[in-house]
C-alpha cells in the first residue's frame, strides 16, 4: 500500500503539471471503487482550474475552483501524467483531460477512492478525525506520551494508530522503533517520556529519508513517471527475518503485531 512517503512522493511529482491548468474534461472507464465515483463530475469538472494540490495523511486533494477532488490512492493505485492520448490499460480507470496530458490513476485492486466536495476537504467524514501530520510541530515526544497514558496496546499498534498520528505505516513504524531502540511489543502506557521523545524524532528522519529517496519500494506501487520508490535499499530491520541486526549480529525476528509482521532485534530494542 502507498504510504505517506509514497503519496507525497507522488504529490510533488504531479504537482508541476497541474498548477494552474484548466480540466477539460474527465473519462471515468470505471466507476466502482471503493465507494461509486461520483458521475456528476462530468459536469462539474470542465473548465474548473487546479489552485492547489496538496496532501493530508494519505489523501491528495486537487484544490478547483468550485471545491476539492479527493483521491486515495488505496492498496495499489498510481496517478502518472501522461500523453492525453495514450492508450489506456485495463486497470486505468479515470483521467484528467489538461489538453495534450492527462492526469490518470490506476488501481488494480479498486481499493482506492475519488470523491468530490465542495466544503473544506480537512472537514470531510474521512479526513475530519484524523490525527496530526508526523512531520509538523504539533507532533512530538510529549504529544506521544500524553495520549499514550491510558492506551495499554503495544506501542507499534499505538503509533500506526490513525488517530494518534497520520502516515506512520507498518514499514516506517518498524524503522522507527529499531532506531530508537524499542521494543515493538512494549506496552505504549509504560513507554518513558524520554523514549517517546526519541521515537518521535526518529520517526520524523525516517519519513524525510523515505521522502527525499522516493518512497519505499512495493509490489504494487509506481510513482507519476512509472518509477519505483527505493528506501527499501536502507531499511534496517524490516523483511530481514533471521538476517543479523546490522547493529549486534543477532538474527531480526519476526512477530505478527496487531495482524501486521513486525521485524526487530530482541537485544537492541527493549
Amino acid at each position: 500500500m502507498p504510504e505517506l512517503p509514497e503519496v507525497e512522493t507522488t504529490r510533488r511529482g504531479i504537482e508541476p503539471h497541474l498548477l494552474g491548468k484548466a480540466i477539460q474534461g474527465i473519462v471515468i472507464r470505471q466507476p466502482r471503487l471503493r465507494w461509486p465515483i461520483p458521475q456528476r463530475l462530468k459536469q462539474l469538472l470542465p473548465g474548473q482550474r487546479i489552485l492547489a494540490v496538496e496532501r493530508r495523511a494519505k489523501y491528495l486533494f486537487l484544490r478547483l475552483t468550485q471545491g476539492t477532488i479527493i483521491i486515495h490512492l488505496g492498496m495499489s493505485g498510481s496517478l502518472r501524467i501522461l500523453p492525453a492520448n495514450a492508450q489506456p490499460g485495463s486497470h486505468d480507470h479515470v483521467d484528467f483531460l489538461l489538453g495534450e496530458k492527462c492526469l490518470r490513476l490506476r488501481d488494480p485492486r479498486r481499493f482506492g477512492a475519488l470523491l468530490w466536495t465542495a466544503a473544506d476537504p480537512t472537514k470531510h467524514k474521512l479526513i475530519q478525525h484524523l490525527g496530526p501530520e508526523p512531520l509538523s510541530s504539533e507532533f512530538d515526544g510529549h504529544y506521544l506520551y500524553r495520549l499514550s497514558r491510558n492506551r495499554k496496546v503495544a506501542v507499534k499498534n499505538f503509533i500506526m494508530d490513525s488517530k494518534v498520528v497520520v502516515g506512520v505505516g507498518n514499514i516506517y513504524a518498524s524503522e522507527s522503533l529499531f532506531r530508537a531502540g524499542i521494543n515493538p511489543v512494549r506496552s505504549g502506557h509504560c513507554t518513558a517520556l524520554r523514549r517517546y521523545m526519541q521515537l518521535a524524532e526518529e520517526i520524523k528522519q525516517v519519513l524525510q529519508e523515505a521522502i527525499a529517496q522516493g518512497g519505499t519500494t512495493l509490489k504494487d506501487f509506481h510513482h507519476e513517471d512509472g518509477s519505483a520508490g527505493y528506501f527499501a535499499q536502507k531499511l534496517l530491520v524490516y523483511g530481514r527475518e533471521n538476517r543479523a541486526c546490522l547493529r549486534c549480529g543477532r538474527p531480526i525476528v519476526k512477530r505478527v503485531i496487531g495482524q501486521r509482521s513486525s521485524f526487530y532485534c530482541t537485544h537492541c530494542q527493549h
